[in-house]
């Protein structure tokens, strides 16, 4: 039975480093996985001849004897296949840094990836401290090494038992059916520790683990956009007493303001202003980011209309300058008239006539060619 070139199978050059054959596996079986293309009956096929490729080249004495004997060297009965007594193949899958498809590829061997031990959590900031940045203080619960014990489980004078399942290894090999080597995994009865407490520390109850509090200063930059996040490296769960801590990740929660909105780079808000303020213009007050500012309001100005203060909004994203505050504005229809304000408003809807709504007299226009 004629096999392919294992080089070939990887995709790699003869004289590749132990390095580029893993990682070209890596990619290969990433693609290839069943689980990745499960309308497609032969990926089950490429990804056996995948790891068998790998098993043969991702180790450096069988490599060497596939070299020199090709896949003579692999064949039943040669002392250097697989059950012969001169057999490699004892992969260690935890060497192999898997991710998403590849995460689940470990469980089809049955190793796990483990907790490594992130947080996430919420940080929410004022408007204000979103647009010129600030230092919060920031307390949240972790998981940390034992004080009392200094993370090994045990009692204070007491010594741990060396794990009689791997023997003080961590870890154990077992044979998996579908490719015929030898495949390690943690030790599940010692969790890969090596030593099992039998006089626990009364504090942790011999998991070497408690839950502390901790606080942290967290530097916001100014310009942060709602939802953006921040991780601060070794700031999460210790997930063994010998691991180091995961990372914690932080996201940006921007709470609302009672005047402005973002828009990208701008910031909006609506100002009502009276009728006559329309109509004849005017300069009035308007919140900013910076305080209390002026806006002079163009004589005619019409409701809707959107105007500007340059600079007044939030620190652009590229970090020169300031995007601008837009103004949207609302013209306020007074609901209570006297009869002398009421005579004065006819008088002056008489003396402009159509003249004084130009947008009624374009939709009045339009109507009568619509109907004819």
């Amino acid at each position: 039975m004629s096999h392919r070139d294992h080089y070939e199978v990887l995709g790699v050059v003869r004289t590749a480093t132990q390095e580029e054959i893993k990682a070209a596996f890596r990619k290969q079986a990433a693609i290839h996985h069943p689980d990745r293309n499960p309308d497609d009956p032969k990926a089950a096929a490429r990804f056996k001849e995948l790891n068998a490729a790998y098993q043969v080249l991702g180790d450096p004495q069988r490599r060497a004897m596939y070299d020199r004997f090709g896949h003579r060297a692999e064949e039943p009965g040669s002392p250097f296949a697989s059950s012969g007594p001169f057999a490699g193949g004892v992969v260690d899958f935890s060497e192999i840094a898997f991710d998403g498809i590849l995460g689940d590829l470990l469980g089809v061997f049955g190793v796990g990836r483990g907790d490594r031990g992130d947080l996430k959590r919420e940080l929410e900031i004022s408007f204000e401290e979103a647009a010129f940045g600030a230092t919060k203080t920031m307390r949240y619960d972790r998981v940390v090494s034992c004080g009392d014990c200094g993370g090994s489980g045990s009692a204070l004078g007491a010594t741990p038992d060396t794990c009689s399942a791997c023997n003080g290894r961590g870890r154990v090999r077992f044979q998996q059916g579908i490719i015929p080597i030898a495949v390690e995994r943690v030790c599940q009865r010692c969790k890969g520790r090596g030593t099992i407490v039998t006089h626990a520390c009364s504090t942790c109850r011999g998991s070497g683990l408690v839950a502390s509090q901790n606080t942290i200063e967290v530097t916001i930059a100014p310009g942060v956009e709602h939802g953006a996040t921040r991780v601060v490296s070794g700031a999460g769960n210790r997930p063994r007493a010998d691991r180091p801590a995961g990372d914690l990740e932080l996201e940006i929660h921007i709470a609302a303001h009672p005047f402005f909105r973002r828009v990208g780079d701008d910031i909006v808000c609506s100002v009502p202003i009276t009728f006559t303020q329309a109509a004849l213009g005017a300069e009035v007050s308007v919140p900013t980011l910076d305080g209390k500012g002026k806006l002079r309001v163009p004589a005619g100005t019409q409701p809707g209309a959107t105007l500007r203060l340059k600079s007044k909004g939030m620190p652009k994203r590229a970090g020169i300058g300031r995007g601008d505050q837009r103004i949207e504005i609302i013209v306020e229809v007074p609901t209570s008239l006297t009869d002398r304000q009421r005579e004065l408003l006819e008088q002056l809807a008489r003396e402009l006539g159509e003249e004084v709504s130009p947008q009624h007299k374009t939709f009045m226009d339009k109507l009568r060619e619509l109907f004819g």
